[in-house]
Formats: structure tokens, C-alpha cells, sequence
């Protein structure tokens, strides 16, 4: 799953370290996605990579002193101007100190003070440097002139030390690098819960009753908002492993705990975010508070069993047959108090004469404002990569069609920007 990065600029700056190679990676990341990107090396950076690397990735000439031309669009000042964002990754403590100083001794730092746009910062560097004073207090220096800094991880590094210092995930630097791209005025620090995965309601400690939910709707749902630039709070019964690291995630098992921690996350979400809004008064600013969102994509089993039993249950001690007794679990989406929020639920459906009806009549049911309804063909169509969705309100009716799910969720998205009367 990825961004449609189809027509952004990115200019992705490397310095002299020993994870430059996971650069390439980054670069090779948001080119797969559409992004146009072009590449900026400091003298030191060439000891360790050649700038041919970067040239055979991206296709474009890579900028350094033997390079820089003033007759093309090719030297500090001017590829600035060409990049919608600045990505620093990786970036040495050298770097990290001068840059927060305004401190331009080389054509990388020089494109840096030149850069007017978004600039993100992917440390990489021994743990006692990182650790050091001077490169905290740098750190925060930039994170106060709103440099984006992408944290780095703790593990064992290069030079046999281990701790906090090693580049981060290149995934990690691509979705941070794609959400800059790709935030929205109208959902940035909102806060937002998302639910998906099938429920499993547990017979014994081995067995359990559950359905063919994929969870990847919820999945695609959560890393849209976060590419909006929105607050997730992601709540699912399925592996989370290739998410944003930054997306917030809370793992359950059966519908009683969905319930409590979808209870629990819009309570949370209803403390509210302030969010800078302009005005055309003589004060050109105000503080306006965010209608909290709620993405209902989880597929909650109806039933749970009755009694669950502790360890295995024997197939000699249960006989020829064996009887489950059924109890009906809470109904989520209709229980939850939704005042001071905005919610769209999920319905699929395989009726094909009344599935849509089916779906509608869930607006005044259960009080949501509206639902993205998906006519399933049969147990097959769970777990696809695809999938097509109307997006239905009681006053509307949107097609969105068919679309991989993360373009989709994109969709989504802008009709649900309409249940609010904020601006944007």
C-alpha cells in the first residue's frame, strides 16, 4: 500500500554517513509512487556513494560542486524553488548543528538555507553524538523554526555501539515525507479513530468465531488520515506491521473490547484539538476546535459465545455434536454517544435487490451521519485490493467506484469533509 504521489517534487539531500546506502531506498520508495525526485550530495557523501547511484534511480543529473551550473535550474538556489519538500536523510550530527545555526559551508547546506518549503530531517548518527548537548539543543532549534524532524531508532549501530542514533526506517522517512505532501488545512491535527478487522470471539484457548474481514479497508482508512495529517487513533484485530509509525494503534481481540477502547478513544477525541484558523478581521487569527471523526470499518461479530472455556476443549469430551450457545454482543455503533463527533459506518452487503436499502436505513438506526456501503459477491471478495463503495448520507448518494483501497480511503475522505460545516 501506497501514496499516490503522482506530480509532487522532492529533493532529497544525503550527507556522509554510513547509512546513506538506506537513501537510495527513500529515493527508490516515493519514485514507485509517482514522485519526481532529484538529489543533492555533499562532498562527504561522495565517499561513501557515487552520485551514479542516485543518477541510475532517478534518472536526473545528482547536484554537487562538480556539477552546479548556473545555465539550468541546477544549483542551490534554483532546485529549491523546483521542490514541493526538502528531505535531509541521512543527516549527520555535522549537518544537524550547522544547519541549526543557518551555517552554509557546502552546496548541501547552502540548498538548505536557499529552501523556503517544507524541510524534514532524518538524523543519523553515533548515540553519544545524537545524545550530545549541542546536537539536542539543534534538534530543537529546528523542530521550533518548523523543521520536521523524523526521529531516529535505537539498535545496534554500524561503529558496534547500540542505542538511539541509527537512520530511521526508510519506509518510515517515505511516509513521513508523503504525508508533508499531502496534508489537508481540514483534517490536519484533527483527531480521528478508525476501527477495522474482523472481530474473534473466543470458544477456548485454541478456537474462536470470526469472519473473513481482512481489515485492510480500516487499514487503508487510517493511513489516509494520517497522510491528511490527522491525529489516528487506529483500533483493529489485524497486523499493523507496515502502518506509519507515527499512527496510533490499539489491538483487540473480540467485540467487548472494541467496544471499551472505541468508548475510551472518542472520549479522548473529544477533549478536542485547537487548530490556527485565518479570518478577515483586524485579528488574523483564531482558534477554532476540530469535530472529532469516527471511520466504523471493523467487521463486529453479531454473536459471541455464551461461555468461553479456559484451555483446550477435548473432541472425545464434546461428542458427536457439539451446541454453542450464543449471546448477542453490544451494538457499537448504535450504543456509543455520538454528540460532538461525526461518524460514518460500513456496510456490506451481498442482497443485491436490497443491500443498499439495507445500508441506508443505518443513518437512522443507529445515528450515524453516513455509511460507505459494499456489495460483496460472495466470501471471495473479502481481503481483495480493490474494492468499489457508495458513500451514502440521508440527502445523498456518491458512486465512488472501484479503486485499490488506499485510493479509495483518499475518496472517502473528501465526501466526509462534507458532513462538517467547518472551514478548512
Amino acid at each position: 500500500m501506497r501514496a499516490n504521489l503522482t506530480g509532487k517534487r522532492v529533493l532529497l539531500g544525503v550527507t556522509g554517513s554510513i547509512a546513506i546506502y538506506k537513501a537510495a531506498e527513500v529515493a527508490r520508495l516515493l519514485i514507485k509512487s509517482g514522485a519526481e525526485v532529484r538529489i543533492v550530495m555533499s562532498e562527504a557523501a561522495q565517499r561513501f556513494v557515487t552520485p551514479l547511484t542516485f543518477e541510475a534511480l532517478t534518472h536526473q543529473t545528482v547536484l554537487t560542486e562538480a556539477t552546479e551550473s548556473w545555465s539550468s535550474d541546477l544549483n542551490h538556489i534554483d532546485i529549491g524553488k523546483w521542490a514541493d519538500i526538502f528531505v535531509i536523510a541521512p543527516a549527520t550530527a555535522n549537518t544537524i548543528n550547522k544547519l541549526s545555526k543557518g551555517i552554509a559551508d557546502n552546496l548541501l547546506l547552502q540548498t538548505a538555507l536557499a529552501f523556503s518549503g517544507q524541510l524534514l530531517v532524518a538524523p543519523a548518527a553515533n548515540t553519544q553524538m545524537i545524545a550530545n548537548a549541542y546536537t539536542e539543543g539543534s534538534l530543537k532549534m529546528l523542530g521550533v523554526n518548523d523543521v520536521q524532524i523524523i526521529r531516529p531508532q535505537s539498535k545496534l549501530l554500524a561503529c558496534g555501539d547500540e542505542g538511539n542514533g541509527a537512520l530511521a526506517d526508510p519506509l518510515e522517512i517515505y511516509w513521513q515525507s508523503a504525508q508533508a505532501l499531502m496534508t489537508e488545512p481540514f483534517w490536519k491535527d484533527r483527531k480521528v479513530v478508525v476501527t477495522g478487522g474482523g472481530t474473534r470471539e473466543r470458544l477456548d484457548e485454541v478456537r474462536y468465531l470470526s469472519n473473513y474481514s481482512s481489515g485492510k479497508m480500516g487499514k487503508a482508512l487510517a493511513t489516509a488520515l494520517y497522510l491528511r495529517g490527522a491525529d489516528v487513533c487506529y483500533i483493529s484485530t489485524m497486523p499493523h506491521e507496515d502502518l506509519p509509525g507515527e499512527i496510533y494503534t490499539i489491538d483487540v481481540e473480540d467485540a467487548a473490547e472494541m467496544h471499551e477502547y472505541v468508548v475510551d478513544s472518542i472520549r479522548v477525541a473529544k477533549k478536542g484539538t485547537l487548530s490556527k484558523a485565518s479570518m478577515n478581521t483586524a485579528d488574523p487569527v483564531h482558534w477554532i476546535q476540530k469535530t472529532p471523526y469516527l471511520f466504523m470499518a471493523a467487521a463486529v461479530a453479531d454473536f459471541a459465545p455464551k461461555f468461553s472455556q479456559d484451555g483446550k476443549l477435548k473432541k472425545d469430551a464434546l461428542g458427536d455434536e457439539w451446541a454453542l450457545e450464543l449471546t448477542q454482543t453490544t451494538d457499537i455503533l448504535k450504543t456509543i454517544d455520538k454528540t460532538g463527533i461525526l461518524t460514518v459506518g460500513f456496510k456490506a452487503e451481498m442482497d443485491k435487490a436490497n443491500g443498499k436499502a439495507n445500508a441506508q436505513s443505518l443513518i437512522e438506526r443507529k445515528g450515524v451521519d453516513a455509511v460507505c456501503f459494499n456489495l460483496l459477491n460472495d466470501h471471495e471478495s473479502f481481503g481483495t485490493d480493490e474494492n468499489r463503495v457508495i458513500f451514502l448520507t440521508d440527502k445523498t448518494e456518491v458512486d465512488l467506484g472501484k479503486h485499490p483501497k488506499l485510493d479509495l480511503a483518499i475518496k472517502i475522505l473528501n465526501e466526509s469533509r462534507k458532513l462538517s460545516h467547518e472551514d478548512s
